[in-house]
C-alpha cells in the first residue's frame, strides 16, 4: 500500500510539471474546449501509440488525440508517465477513471460526414446522419459535463464536391448540423498528397476549409484542423518543411485554435508513426511547434477585428492576416495562399507609433511608415512580425 501511495504521490507530482503548468486536479480545458492556461497550444498528434508520448514531446506535441481500440488502463498509466494528456474515447473504461487528470477530452468521431462502410466488400453507405451526432454529443455530455468533446469531420468541410460523401455531396449545408454535435469542431484536408487534380498541391484549401468552419462553428465552439506531414498513400508525395508550415500558419491565421498531425503512412509500406522515422519532416515539425507553442499566449489572445488590411498587385486575397496586440506588443501573422511569388502592402489602423516590423526567425526588419509596410512572399509563404516602435516596443 505504502509503495501504491509513493507512486500515486510522484505521478501526480510528474503531471504538475509537464502539463504547460496545469496543476494535476486542474482541467486542461474548459468543458467549452478552451485551454485553462493562456500558454497552452494544443498542437496534437492523431492516434497513436503512448509508447511513443515521449518522442513526440520533444518535437514539442503536447497532446494525443485517439487512442487505437482504447482507452485501456496500460495506455492511460504510460501517458501518464509521459506526461501527455489525450483526448479519447468515452467507453466504459475511460468513464470509470473519469477522476484521472490525464482525461483532458473526449473523442466523438472521425468523419462521420463521409459515406461509412457497410463491411468488407459490401461499398459505402451514407454518412451518419448530424442527428445522430448530435444525440450521441448529448448522451456523452451527460456522463461528463467538465470535458470538451472533440469531433472531426472530413474534406468535405473545405471541398463540396469530395466524392467520399457520397449521396451527400455538395450538401455543404451538413456541417451547420454537425457542428451542433460537438464543443470542438475539427476537420481533415491533405492537398500535396491529394489525389483528385483540382485540390493536389493546393494548400488554400486548408485555409479555406477552416475559415469555413469557423463560420458554422460560430464564436461558442473553438475550431482545430489536421496537418499532413507524411506521404499518406501517395508516395512520392510529400509536404516539404515549408509547405508543412504553410498550412499550419495559413490554418491558424483563419482561425485555427488547435492543430493535429496526422503521422500515419500507409503505403508503400504502412508505419503508424512515419514522421519519427523522417529525419527532416520530424526537424521542421519541432521547430513549427516550438514557435507556436512560444506564440501560445499570443495565438490564444483575440484578434484585432479590422486592424489590418493587406492589398497585392492580384487584388485576390490571396495574402491573409491576422493582428494581435499582447501584453504591450503587437503581432502581425502573414502566409501567402497563392502558388506564386507576390508582394504584399500592409495597412495598420491605429498604429502611428510603430516604425519598425521585425520578421520573427528571419533575421531582418522592414520600416513600418504611417502605419504601412510592404513585403515579398514567395509562393505560399509566411512571414511573422513583431510590430515594434522607434525606441523599442
Amino acid at each position: 500500500m505504502e509503495k501504491q501511495l509513493i507512486h500515486r504521490a510522484l505521478t501526480a507530482l510528474l503531471l504538475v510539471v509537464t502539463l504547460s503548468g496545469v496543476r494535476a486536479a486542474d482541467r486542461l480545458f474548459t468543458a467549452e474546449g478552451l485551454p485553462t492556461d493562456e500558454k497552452f497550444f494544443p498542437i496534437a498528434v492523431w492516434l497513436q501509440q503512448p509508447r511513443h508520448a515521449d518522442r513526440y514531446r520533444a518535437a514539442g506535441i503536447n497532446l494525443y488525440v485517439g487512442l487505437w481500440r482504447g482507452p485501456t488502463r496500460e495506455q492511460l498509466d504510460q501517458l501518464e508517465a509521459a506526461g501527455m494528456p489525450v483526448i479519447c474515447a468515452q467507453n466504459a473504461f475511460a468513464l470509470e477513471h473519469r477522476d484521472r487528470a490525464i482525461i483532458a477530452g473526449w473523442m466523438h468521431g472521425d468523419e462521420p460526414d463521409n459515406a461509412q462502410s457497410r463491411g468488407r466488400g459490401q461499398g459505402y453507405g451514407s454518412p451518419i446522419l448530424p442527428g445522430k451526432i448530435i444525440a450521441d454529443y448529448e448522451r456523452m455530455r451527460a456522463a461528463d459535463s467538465t470535458r470538451p468533446v472533440l469531433l472531426n469531420l472530413g474534406q468535405g468541410v473545405a471541398w463540396d464536391n469530395y466524392i467520399g460523401r457520397g449521396v451527400r455531396r455538395n450538401h455543404p449545408e451538413d456541417y451547420l448540423e454537425y457542428v451542433k454535435g460537438c464543443d470542438i469542431a475539427s476537420f481533415d484536408i491533405y492537398p500535396v498528397v491529394h489525389n483528385a487534380p483540382e485540390i493536389a498541391g493546393r494548400l488554400e484549401f486548408v485555409a479555406h476549409g477552416v475559415e469555413r468552419l469557423v463560420g458554422w462553428a460560430g464564436p461558442a465552439r473553438p475550431v482545430w484542423n489536421c496537418i499532413e506531414c507524411t506521404s499518406i498513400s501517395h508516395p512520392p508525395a510529400k509536404a516539404t518543411p515549408a509547405q508543412i508550415r504553410a498550412e499550419v500558419w495559413m490554418a491558424l491565421i483563419r482561425g485555427s485554435r488547435g492543430l493535429v498531425y496526422f503521422v500515419h503512412q500507409f503505403k508503400p509500406v504502412e508505419r503508424d508513426a512515419a514522421l519519427l522515422d523522417d529525419p527532416e519532416a520530424l526537424a521542421a515539425v519541432t521547430a513549427i511547434n516550438h514557435q507556436v507553442q512560444e506564440l501560445a499566449p499570443v495565438l490564444n489572445s483575440p484578434s484585432v477585428s479590422d486592424g489590418v488590411t493587406v492589398t497585392t498587385a492580384e487584388t485576390d486575397g490571396s495574402v491573409i492576416a491576422m493582428l494581435k496586440r499582447k501584453g504591450g506588443r503587437t503581432y502581425l501573422f502573414a502566409a501567402s495562399l497563392r502558388n506564386a511569388a507576390t508582394r504584399a502592402t500592409f495597412g495598420l489602423k491605429d498604429a502611428s507609433a510603430l516604425r519598425r516590423a521585425e520578421v520573427l526567425g528571419e533575421d531582418r526588419t522592414l520600416s513600418v511608415e504611417g502605419g504601412r509596410f510592404a513585403d515579398e512572399f514567395a509562393p505560399y509563404a509566411v512571414h511573422l512580425y513583431e510590430l515594434k516602435a522607434a525606441g523599442g516596443k
